[in-house]
């Protein structure tokens, strides 16, 4: 008996379950194909849909992929791509996403003003203190009646809990294309089917989001400001236009992630409409007070914030009333909040002296709002980012990011607002440099 013989299942999700066992156990390996959909049909003695619908299971799970005439194959183990450093590398590291540490406020004295009785299985999972704060921080942007506040550990948690409380396997998820990392990596573990919405200059295209509605997602996920990898906000025109495409959608999952809310500089727009129901605005403390700060503010309707209660149950899944209570100490403390404010402005001041030295460099680049500039190179990115490490330096390229990955890209994000003015200039001639022997190469 070969290998795809003992493909079984009467569902698409135990044929899918079936092939990823055969492939975990080394009986099918890179490159192999998999049974033509009717085939594998008749095999099987399912739907052809069912079949369909298994694949399409596989290929959004990474183990699989679709080549049109060439059918479906496996695909080689490939490790998910991750925010942070690199490990074991001897380059100038500018592909991290990371805040600068030396701008993140010191906990210290807000950790001694802690101490207080400890709480017990059984209390409310909310401190009650956190929960006014984070009230009057989101009323300000988002003034509905209805919202409900919930604290999750950190803004992936949330997207997590968001999607496993409205979803189920092989439902559509719309996600901005390019998308940030973590957003992707939710998607495909949890077995959702990514469906790519483009980006412009102002943010999320309602030609795109027009067509992921069209496909039936299920949920719609997008950064208001400071999108990640572009840097990109929503303008007050196309939030305005996107929000009359969901009117008629008012119980898709509509998720805002604000990562950047106390760092951003720019005015926070909305997807979410008043007469929405299935809603969330999550903002984080991540980018502001650390990333081990694992703590983010989801707020919701009430639906979803009672689905949500489900799976943060007293004593497990709860956020630690410790990280709460530090995290109001210093979103509270004005020196605190005044060492954000200074890295807020370092952030745009460093990026916009970088991206007028690649600029003058003859490397285009326009810093908008985030951590990163978003560097258009006319090229594709893995050549140039190949030239450019030949030189000293370590960056993302826009493959990373892609939700649809029918095409190379021909961008670099960078992280580059800890460089001081002599490392600006070097690494924008270097830049240069591996664009034009990228460029030769191709010739």
């Amino acid at each position: 008996m070969t290998p795809l013989d003992q493909i079984a299942g009467r569902s698409a999700a135990e044929i899918a379950d079936s092939v990823r066992a055969l492939r975990d156990r080394g009986e099918l390996r890179a490159g192999d194909a998999l049974p033509p959909v009717r085939v594998l049909a008749a095999q099987l003695g399912v739907n052809r849909n069912t079949a369909v619908s298994a694949y399409r299971q596989l290929v959004s799970a990474g183990v699989a992929v679709t080549r049109g005439r060439g059918g479906t194959r496996i695909v080689e183990r490939a490790s998910v791509a991750q925010e942070g450093f690199a490990a074991d590398t001897v380059l100038r590291d500018v592909g991290t996403g990371n805040p600068d540490p030396a701008l993140i406020p010191d906990p210290t004295a807000a950790l001694s003003r802690l101490i207080g009785r400890p709480v017990l299985y059984g209390e409310p999972v909310l401190d009650a203190d956190l929960e006014q704060w984070a009230r009057g921080w989101i009323a300000a942007d988002l003034p509905r009646d209805d919202i409900r506040i919930t604290v999750t550990n950190g803004a992936v948690d949330a997207l997590e809990r968001l999607l496993a409380q409205a979803l189920t396997r092989d439902d559509a998820v719309a996600l901005e294309d390019p998308c940030f990392l973590s957003a992707i990596h939710t998607v495909r573990v949890g077995g959702y089917r990514p469906v790519p919405v483009p980006v412009d200059e102002e943010g999320m295209t309602v030609a795109g989001l027009r067509s992921a509605l069209a496909a039936g997602v299920r949920a719609v996920l997008c950064t208001p400001r400071a999108q990640n990898p572009t840097g990109v906000g929503l303008s007050t025109a196309r939030a305005r236009e996107l929000r009359t495409v969901l009117a008629e959608h008012p119980y898709v999952l509509v998720i805002e992630d604000d990562h950047f809310a106390m760092l951003s500089r720019e005015p926070y727009e909305s997807l979410i409409g008043p007469g929405h129901r299935r809603w969330a605005l999550v903002r984080s403390v991540s980018k502001s007070l650390g990333p081990d700060m694992c703590l983010a503010v989801a707020a919701t309707d009430p639906e979803t914030a009672d689905r949500l209660a489900m799976r943060l149950s007293p004593g497990t899944t709860w956020v630690s009333h410790l990280l709460q209570r530090l995290t109001l100490a210093q979103v509270t403390d004005p020196a605190s909040v005044t060492a954000v404010e200074r890295a807020a402005v370092h952030y745009a001041v460093r990026n916009a002296a970088v991206a007028a030295e690649l600029t003058a460099a003859s490397v285009p680049a326009r810093a908008r709002d985030g951590l990163n500039l978003w560097v258009d190179t006319g090229l594709p990115a893995r050549a140039v980012s190949e030239q450019l490490m030949r030189r000293g330096w370590l960056a993302r390229t826009g493959d990373d990011f892609s939700v649809a990955s029918d095409r190379a890209s021909t961008h670099l994000r960078v992280t580059v607002h800890d460089l001081d003015d002599s490392d600006a200039a070097r690494f924008a001639a270097d830049l240069a440099a591996a664009v034009r022997a990228a460029s030769n190469s191709e010739g």
